[in-house]
């Protein structure tokens, strides 16, 4: 079936991995480091982003053909703002403690670079299912990065995983202590960079070995 020909495979599985926006093509990075401290806000900030980039790549792929070119950026600035809109007023009224955790990082969501790289590059290109997926794709791509730090500075620097404690008392009376160092943005950095490394570490030797 068209609906999961090669291409829309390779839309919507390429960013997992191949073509990952922070992994990859170090895109949106701002926004992973200021919302990892812990694994909650990060999932929220990911899944926000999914929704917004697969949703404003559908509409941008309906309307593409009747945008004067000159004012591309324009019109899908306003799309994206509409969406961001949306989606922080519902975290609002549904997550509020989640909405004062991400605080101004919803809002710029609007000048995320991944976003709007996925409108200019592919759904200004594409049709609207095509673009769909490649948001999907992108978005989950960006949110699983976010997961995997933020999960790793709240267990390393908090012993808690979504404010459940994970790390046993027993291991604070051996001695044990909590990484302060995690919490900080400095540290979001640096384990962002050892993954990034792992990606490439990986990929690069997969290739020399074909």
């Amino acid at each position: 079936m068209a609906l999961f020909s090669k291409q829309n495979k390779d839309a919507l599985g390429k960013p997992l991995n191949l073509d990952n926006p922070i992994l990859v093509q170090v895109l949106g990075i701002c926004s992973a480091l200021a919302v990892t401290s812990q694994l909650k806000p990060a999932i929220v900030m990911g899944l926000a982003v999914t929704v917004i980039t697969a949703f404003s790549n559908v509409i941008i792929s309906i309307i593409r053909k009747t945008i004067p070119m000159r004012i591309r950026i324009i019109v899908q600035l306003v799309v994206v703002a509409a969406l961001v809109t949306i989606v922080s007023q519902m975290l609002k009224a549904f997550a509020y403690d989640v909405s004062v955790q991400l605080s101004v990082y919803v809002g710029l969501i609007i000048t995320n670079c991944i976003l709007m790289g996925r409108l200019e590059a592919f759904a200004m290109m594409n049709k609207p299912w095509p673009s769909f997926l490649d948001g999907i794709g992108n978005g989950l791509g960006y949110a699983m990065i976010l997961v995997i730090v933020g999960a790793a500075r709240e267990l390393l620097g908090r012993g808690s995983l979504l404010g459940f404690q994970i790390l046993p008392e027993s291991l604070y009376d051996m001695g044990y202590v909590n990484n302060g160092m995690m919490t900080m943005p400095a540290m979001a950095l640096v384990l962002l960079g050892c993954v990034i490394w792992a990606h490439r570490a990986y990929f690069y030797k997969e290739e020399g070995n074909k």
